[in-house]
Order: C-alpha cells, then structure tokens, then sequence
C-alpha cells in the first residue's frame, strides 16, 4: 500500500524548509592536535576524544558512535605528506577498541580512511626501487628514496585489539608505459587504454606537500560508495579523480577481470584531466584536489554525484566545490561510458560552488540532505582554516568556525552514531537535535522504541491515553508503507516490528491516534 503521494511530497518540501538552519554537529581534529572535537550547531563541544598521538588527516564517526582516527606513529622510518602509520577505534569514554599500525621500511598509511560497513580501508604508499621502476618503463628523475605508489588496504577488527587485512589494492599493477615494447606493460597508444595509469604520465613529485619524499601521485582522498560497492579516490599530483571496483577479491583487484565491473582492479572511471590517459579535451581540475566523495544517492539535490573540493576549480587560488555527475553506463549500471576517441564525460563541472572562503591544499566538502554545502577549507599552506556551511542561495548559515582541520564533516542529527553517542554528551548542550516531539497529550511519557538503529526486531512501547484507534506505520524513503497495523481500544501498546528481510537504510516510524498524526520519527535499519 503507498502513501499518498501528496501526503509524502508536503512532508519532503517540510524537511527542506525545516533544513535551512545548521541543524547537528561537525566532527574535526585540528592540525597538529591529539583531541578531536565534536560541536553541535551552535559551536559548543558536544563531545571530545583526548587522546596520546596527533590526528594525521581524518576522523570519521561510525554507526555505533565509535571515533575511527588516523594517527601518527612515533616510530615511521618512511615521511611524507599527512604521514600516519596507524589507526584507531575508540570508544566514547576514550578506551581503544583496536589499534593498528601499518608502517615500516616499505610501506606508509598516510591522508585519508574511509568506512567500508564497520571496516576501514587506509590509503598507503609502498616503496618501489630504482631498477622496479625501470622494470617497469619509467624514464624520469626516480631520486635517492625510488618512488612510492599508492595502495589500499581494508581492515577488520581481529577481535583482540587489533586488526586483519582483508583486501588491498595497487596502483602498480595497474601500470602501463608506451616508451619501450620489450617490457610487459606495454601499450601501443596511451589513450587506448584509459583503463590504466601511465607511468610517466608524472614526472615530479616528491617534493611538494610535506617535503622531500618518494610520494609520487599524492593520493589524498578516498571515499567508498556501498551502494555500487567502489571506490573513488582524488590525486593531487594529477588532478585527476578516479573510480576502481571494490566487489572483486584481492587476487582479482590485481587483474584486469573480475568484480562487478568485469575490470578487475582497473580503473573504471577517470575524471579532470584527460591529457593523463593521452587525450585531448578540458582540463577541469586545474592543480590540486581533494576529497573525492559520492553525495548520498537518497533524493538529497544531486544525488549520486561525486563531488570534489577544486583547490584552485575557478583560477588563482579560488576554491570550488564540484559536482560531476558520472555517465553510468545504461548496459552495466557498474561501469561508466565513455565514446570511442573521446575522454570520460562530462566536459565540465554539472555543478559548481564558488566558496568564500579557499584553501590550496587539504580540505573537504558535503553535501547535506536539504541540499546545503558544509566546507571545510584547511589551514594549510595558508588557507582559511574554517569550517561553514551556506544554503542554496550561497549564503552562510553557519560559521565560519576557526577548526584549523586538514578535513571535516557534518553528521545531521539522525546519523545513528549520533544517536548513539547522545549518552556521552556535555549534559548542557542547546542543540535542537534531541528535541522529542511532544507527544504526552496523546500517549504517555513511558513512550519508547528501540533499538535504534536495529538489525532485526524493532519494539514499539506506550500507553494509549486518549484514542480508541491507534495505527502504527511505517515507511519508507519513497513513502511505500512496510508495515501497518491497527489497534483498537487498547490502553497498552506492545508492538513488534520485524526488519530481518527489509534493506538497510533510514524508514519512518509515524503512530495515528484516530485522525490525528501523533508522532514521526526515523528509523535506522543496519546489517
């Protein structure tokens, strides 16, 4: 049974003109700093993690309200740019549920994490020798430390304070060079093969960004879509932003064949400078980019983009956050079409914001479910090291906030580690998010259901007051009930909600006393 469509469009067009105010909280760790602060819409501290080590680049808030921090390790024998080395889970009260360290003589985490379900993938650089390098056709200037390309690996918590490796993927077997037919990666024309990285397409690197070190493509941003289970991660050196498949094993991500692209480890979609892959065509990345990341595909303003902090999009150091909407390929929704001869579409930007506030280096973006931007423009390499938020007429309705944090995010008020983290809050808080509806006039103040977000069985608890008809709904994203039951003449409810076989994804509880609405609140369905 549907939900009239009328009903859902007036509580949608609700939602947007409700969303125009800063309405949750922003996560940051400024640079250079062991505490990472949490802060709710009116710039008080909600929440802090004080910790031993500095935050390298990111922190990230899980589902269940954990913080998921890269760190630097005291002991790297490698630097860099945003050097990590390790990674942590913590809880709210500040305990390390795992710790990891990934660094040695041969390889380095370092910039960016991102969440794959309770996993964390980490971005890495791993050493690669003067005679590996000429193995593999590369002709420039390799210098005294050889040249470190990038990798991934995913992490999963062992159970035991630490961690496993449970996929990776690298750059170097995805390699291919036109100079020289007598070596195994050879192609006749560069751009006959878009589908790999050339590698003499950079020449520098090295310097640049946290000095003197073999980082060779500076890979800074990585986001994952679960959705379309990939990856797509940003590259400063190349100004290029990229998307490989993450549904293939690790022995097929070192393939070209395998996964739900059919491509292996390849790259299936490459975007902002097509002169890297030997084509001609609009170099819409001019220098340096950052944070990579798909806007949610839920109905939000452009949804399903990826969209990109442009460190210099608009010219002479303007910032500019970029949506790029993809060309999924019609045949195989996991791929992305590109015409014979030409370069990956779209020529240009599908959209553009002029921020006010620019950064040459480091910084993030999102893009919030009633359409409004939050940037986080670094510090670095002096930039304005703030965090803010405008609308969709481009004027700021929050901030700018002085973070001084290489990256930042939004987490809105119904994000579940939110919810879980309520508990664990400065008691003195004046945000609006945990603002019960007020329901006491229809049922009683014994109203409760949990737990959200749940995997399995929701349950619905109260004491009918006033109603001889109580009707429990609930809905989805699209207003398509799942579930609807009526009561009559009852004076205790006790109501369970099975979500076993139901997608995970955010429905809508909405309790009817006779002919009136009573109560709407989100559900948040996990697996």
């Amino acid at each position: 049974m549907k939900k009239s469509l009328t009903f859902f469009i007036f509580n949608f067009l609700i939602l947007i003109l409700n969303g125009q105010n800063f309405d949750g909280f922003a996560l940051y760790n400024s640079q250079g700093s062991n505490t990472t602060y949490l802060i709710d819409e009116n710039q008080n501290i909600a929440h802090t993690w004080n910790l031993n080590t500095e935050c390298n680049y990111t922190v990230l808030l899980k589902k269940n309200g954990n913080l998921v921090r890269g760190t630097k390790y005291n002991n790297n024998v490698l630097n860099g740019a945003a050097a990590g080395g390790r990674v942590q889970e913590i809880s709210p009260d500040g305990t390390i549920v795992w710790d990891y360290i990934y660094s040695s003589s041969e390889h380095l985490s370092h910039h960016d994490i991102t969440l794959i379900g309770d996993n964390v993938l980490l971005t890495a650089w791993e050493v690669k020798t003067q005679s590996e390098l000429i193995a593999k056709g590369y002709t420039g200037n390799i210098g005294n430390n050889g040249k470190w390309p990038t990798h991934f690996i995913e992490l999963q918590d062992d159970g035991n304070g630490s961690a496993t490796i449970v996929w990776e993927w690298h750059i170097w077997d995805h390699l291919c060079q036109d100079v020289d037919p007598n070596k195994p990666n050879y192609v006749n024309n560069i751009s006959d093969s878009p589908q790999l990285i050339d590698i003499n397409m950079i020449q520098g690197g090295g310097g640049g960004p946290g000095g003197n070190s073999g980082d060779w493509f500076h890979v800074n941003g990585v986001h994952y879509n679960d959705e379309l289970d990939q990856i797509a991660f940003s590259s400063r050196y190349a100004s290029e932003i990229y998307i490989i498949d993450h549904s293939t094993t690790t022995q097929e991500a070192s393939t070209n064949s395998g996964g739900n692209s059919g491509m292996g480890g390849d790259i299936i979609y490459r975007w902002g400078n097509p002169s890297n892959y030997g084509m001609s065509g609009n170099q819409a990345i001019p220098s340096a980019v950052h944070d990579v990341r798909w806007i949610p595909n839920d109905g939000r303003p452009n949804s399903g983009y990826l969209q990109i902090f442009n460190n210099s999009g608009n010219g002479n150091g303007q910032s500019t956050v970029d949506g790029i909407e993809t060309p999924v390929d019609s045949i195989n929704g996991y791929n992305y079409y590109r015409a014979p001869g030409q370069p990956f579409g779209p020529f240009s930007f599908t959209t553009r914001y002029n921020c006010q506030f620019s950064a040459p280096g480091q910084s993030a973006s999102d893009r919030m479910s009633n359409g409004n931007i939050f940037v986080n423009a670094s510090g670095g390499q002096g930039g304005a090291g703030v965090m803010y938020e405008v609308d969709q007429d481009e004027n700021i309705i929050w901030g700018p906030y002085n973070s001084q944090s290489q990256k930042a995010f939004r987490y809105e008020c119904d994000y579940p580690g939110i919810i879980a983290l309520q508990p664990f809050m400065n008691n003195t808080l004046t945000t609006s998010c945990f603002d019960n509806v007020s329901i006491n006039n229809f049922v009683s103040s014994k109203f409760n259901f949990f737990p959200n977000p749940t995997n399995s069985n929701l349950h619905i608890e109260f004491e009918n007051k006033n109603y001889n008809n109580i009707q429990i709904n609930i809905y989805n994203v699209l207003g398509e009930y799942i579930f609807s039951h009526l009561i009559v003449n009852t004076l205790r409810i006790n109501e369970i909600v099975d979500f076993t076989n139901h997608d995970p994804g955010v429905y809508f509880l909405e309790i009817v006393g006779d002919f009136d609405r009573i109560l709407s609140e989100p559900i948040f369905v996990i697996k």
